[in-house]
C-alpha cells in the first residue's frame, strides 16, 4: 500500500515503485493492474495521499495562506469588536421596535442612547415593558464599553506603523476602517496582483465564458467578508464627503445601478490602497478615480 507519509511539510516526493494514477471522464484511480485487484473505484487514505503528493510534486496543488500568528490575535480583537456592534445593533432596533408597537412611534438611535432608568418609566407607564428596556439598555452600556475597549488596544498596537497612516489618508477611511483593511490584508506581498487583492476583498466578478456566451457564475462570496464590509463602507463616506469621488458615483449611477456603482467605487478604493500598501505612499484621488 502506499502510504500517507509522503505529504510531509511543504515538499513532496514519489518512490520509484508508486503505481501510476490515471484520469478518466467516469474516474480516476489506480493503474489497471491495481484496480483488478482492488476495484474500479476504490480509493482510501493512501490513494488520496498519493494524489496529493503527484500533485505537490508537479506545482499543482494550491496552497493556502496562513496568517501570522504573532499578528492573529489582534486581528481577532476587530472581529470581535464587529460582533459587538452587531448585537449593540440589534439591541437598538428591539428597544426601537418595542416604543413603535406599544406607543405608536419610535425614538431614533441617538434618542435611545440618552435614555435612563427614569426617563424609561416615565416613557412607559407598565412595570414590565420598562424593565424589557431597562435590562436591554444595561447591556448595551456593556457592549459599547468593550467595543470602545477593544478599539483603543487595536488602535495601540497598530498606529506607530507607517502603512496604518498612508490608509488613513483615503477618502472615506477612518480609524476602525483602518485597522480592519490592514489587519485583515495582512502582508501586501502574498497578493501577486492587484487582482488577487480585489478578488479576496469580494469586489470582483466572477463568470465562466464559453465563445463568448455565458455558461455559469463562480463563487463570489468566496474571499474575506471584513474585507468586504470595510470597502463598501468607506465607498459610502467617500462619495458623501469627497467631491471627486461623488462625481463618479453620479455618472456611474446614471449608466448602472446604485449598488453597481457603489460597488465600483468599493473596487477603486481597494486597487488604491493596494498599491498604497505596497508603494508606501499616501491616497492620490486623481490617480484612483481619473
Amino acid at each position: 500500500m502506499i502510504s500517507p507519509t509522503w505529504v510531509s511539510g511543504s515538499t513532496a516526493t514519489i518512490p520509484a515503485t508508486a503505481p501510476e494514477i490515471h484520469s478518466s471522464p467516469q474516474s480516476w484511480g489506480w493503474s489497471p493492474e491495481e484496480n483488478e485487484k482492488l476495484g474500479l473505484k476504490y480509493s482510501d487514505d493512501d490513494s488520496d495521499a498519493a494524489w496529493l503528493a503527484k500533485l505537490l510534486r508537479l506545482g499543482l496543488l494550491p496552497e493556502g495562506y496562513i496568517y501570522p500568528k504573532e499578528q492573529r490575535a489582534v486581528r481577532d480583537l476587530l472581529r470581535r469588536r464587529s460582533r459587538l456592534v452587531q448585537q449593540h445593533t440589534a439591541n437598538v432596533l428591539a428597544v426601537q421596535n418595542l416604543f413603535s408597537r406599544n406607543r405608536g412611534r419610535s425614538l431614533s438611535a441617538n434618542a435611545i442612547r440618552r435614555l435612563t432608568p427614569e426617563t424609561v418609566g416615565e416613557l412607559l407607564p407598565d412595570v414590565h415593558l420598562a424593565l424589557a428596556v431597562q435590562s436591554t439598555l444595561l447591556a448595551m452600556r456593556g457592549q459599547e464599553a468593550a467595543i470602545d475597549l477593544l478599539e483603543r488596544e487595536a488602535c495601540a498596537q497598530v498606529k506607530s506603523r507607517p502603512e496604518y497612516r498612508h490608509l488613513l489618508s483615503t477618502s472615506g477611511i477612518g480609524q476602525v476602517l483602518g485597522l480592519t483593511i490592514l489587519l485583515e490584508t495582512g502582508p501586501i506581498e502574498r497578493f501577486a496582483r492587484v487582482g488577487n487583492d480585489a478578488s479576496y476583498s469580494r469586489l470582483v466578478g466572477s463568470e465562466r465564458l464559453s465563445n463568448g456566451k455565458r455558461k455559469g457564475r463562480g463563487n463570489t462570496k468566496s474571499g474575506n467578508k471584513y474585507l468586504a464590509w470595510a470597502y463598501l463602507d468607506a465607498a459610502n463616506f467617500a462619495v458623501r464627503y469627497n467631491p471627486a469621488i461623488k462625481r463618479y458615483d453620479q455618472r456611474k449611477r446614471a449608466k448602472t445601478n446604485g449598488v453597481v456603482a457603489i460597488k465600483t467605487v468599493a473596487h477603486k478604493l481597494a486597487r488604491a490602497c493596494y498599491y498604497m500598501l505596497r508603494e508606501g505612499t499616501d491616497f492620490d484621488v486623481n490617480r484612483a478615480f481619473a
